[in-house]
């Protein structure tokens, strides 16, 4: 019975991507992930995708490229893209991704199971475990140096999401508590932030103090 079970779903699943994966070949896949950009001048910036397909990628990022340079990009769980800068957005900018047929087929391959890793019931990916902290209160220090009370939803070895009221720039400096960091994120109610610093795994645990 169970090999059967483990034969039904994965043809349930080889179904599903391969019926997914003609979809998307250029339809744009609403994903939300953390990564990297290098301008022309070799300047880098914090960034998340807002949507990404085959052949192009949209952008939350500080700093706009002109139209028409080349930017890369080190996205978490696609890796490297490379592209030209075709449109500014309000928060960010869109880019024409460029590539041989074979780096968008993977790249199809790769939206196709990020699209459909929730309807699949699988957990997420993540760099490093997060926890909650015993202790979810902490302050948060802008570059200007406003502060804000927080409440910590969760911190990793390498970023903490928090609720807040602040809403500083993506890729702007911050302290929390007294952990440097990036703005990386924004979602309802609060930001992520990314530690310039990593915490050593051998003292990292629920009771972590920012």
């Amino acid at each position: 019975m169970k090999r059967v079970a483990a034969a039904v779903s994965t043809e349930t699943i080889d179904n599903l991507m391969s019926r997914a994966r003609d979809r998307r070949r250029t339809q744009r896949v609403k994903v939300t992930l953390l990564g990297r950009y290098m301008l022309e001048d070799r300047r880098e910036f914090p960034c998340q995708t807002i949507d990404v397909s085959p052949g192009g990628v949209a952008l939350f990022a500080p700093v706009r490229p002109t139209i028409g340079s080349r930017i890369i990009a080190y996205l978490d769980e696609i890796g490297r893209i490379e592209g030209v800068a075709v449109r500014h957005l309000d928060t960010g900018f869109a880019a024409a991704l460029t590539g041989t047929a074979t780096k968008r087929e993977k790249l199809a391959d790769q939206l196709t199971w990020l699209a459909n890793r929730q309807a699949l019931g699988l957990p997420e990916d993540r760099r490093h475990e997060r926890v909650q902290p015993i202790n979810p209160r902490s302050t948060l220090i802008l570059s200007d140096g406003r502060e804000y009370l927080i409440k910590l939803v969760d911190v990793s070895l390498s970023g903490a999401g928090m609720k807040t009221d602040a809403r500083p720039p993506l890729g702007s400096l911050v302290t929390v508590g007294k952990t440097h960091g990036r703005v990386v994120r924004e979602f309802e109610g609060g930001i992520a932030v990314e530690f310039i610093r990593s915490f050593d795994p051998a003292s990292f645990d629920e009771s972590v103090k920012l």
